[in-house]
């Protein structure tokens, strides 16, 4: 079984890359956005015809969520019509798409854990490329699975885990947002979900979410990150109208993993348990 995944260098990548390991049955086939250009489709079905993947894992993406605010031109290039580029040639090539999505295709306006089957109303430029990368996708492909995500960190790329430990070696104090609620996800973890669900061999296409259990808030995120990691800081919470952002994010966005855990029996550890475990 070949695997190919794309957007390797990024932080879901180097966390595939870090697991695959553990899976020495499946051939996997790393590529760089120097190797795998999904905004060009020549260069997709290069390599497509190359290493003839059985599935396709989309781990590139356009991330920075607020610079998307004043280039969403940039966004859309990677997030939509990259993710159209690359349905097209796994339609041609008869592959099964893994597309990584975001909680932010949510408003954030519910008190309860969001579905699959719930609403979309994106409150950003980056939440809507997603949401149009996953309609696209779904338009064109039968043989696919689109996994939202929220709030990823791991010792890989840049995310907010990373971020804290560096400003807490800068600063005494610190302010961090309390008034938005979602669950941290290590990309270790999601990266074992992404590749479970390839060898389950279940073919039960669809949308899925995915994240770590429980709900917290950044500041409740970077409290257990300072407290693992023995940092002492002055830590205070603040509301996001202290802290503002040129992309809106949502107030709430816990996803409901029902259906992961019932269609392909993952257990979810509780995203507390799994930053501990990962920091140990």
């Amino acid at each position: 079984m070949v695997v190919l995944v794309t957007g390797a260098n990024g932080q879901l990548g180097q966390a595939l890359q870090f697991v695959s390991k553990k899976y020495p049955k499946i051939q996997f086939v790393f590529t760089s956005s120097k190797e795998l250009d999904i905004t060009n489709k020549d260069s997709i079905k290069t390599v497509f015809e190359k290493e003839k993947p059985d599935f396709c894992i989309n781990t590139a993406a356009y991330t920075a969520v607020d610079k998307a605010e004043s280039e969403p031109e940039n966004a859309d290039l990677i997030n939509v019509i990259g993710a159209k580029n690359l349905a097209e040639v796994c339609k041609d090539f008869n592959v099964t798409l893994l597309h990584v999505s975001t909680d932010f295709v949510f408003d954030g306006k519910k008190a309860i854990p969001y579905t699959e089957d719930d609403a979309t109303n994106p409150q950003s430029e980056y939440g809507q490329t997603k949401l149009d990368g996953e309609k696209t996708i779904q338009e064109i492909l039968e043989n696919y699975y689109i996994i939202r995500t929220s709030w990823l960190y791991s010792d890989f790329g840049n995310n907010f885990m990373k971020t804290m430990l560096r400003l807490a070696k800068e600063r005494t104090s610190l302010g961090v947002v309390n008034d938005q609620i979602g669950t941290p996800t290590h990309a270790v973890d999601l990266a074992e979900a992404l590749i479970k669900i390839i060898l389950s061999d279940k073919k039960a296409y669809g949308i899925y979410h995915f994240s770590n259990e429980g709900a917290a808030s950044w500041y409740d995120f970077a409290k257990k990150i300072f407290e693992i990691n023995k940092v002492k800081i002055d830590l205070k919470p603040i509301p996001t109208t202290q802290f503002p952002t040129p992309a809106q994010r949502p107030k709430y966005s816990v996803l409901d993993k029902t259906k992961i855990k019932t269609v392909f029996g993952i257990d979810i550890k509780n995203w507390e348990d799994s930053l501990i475990e990962k920091n140990l």
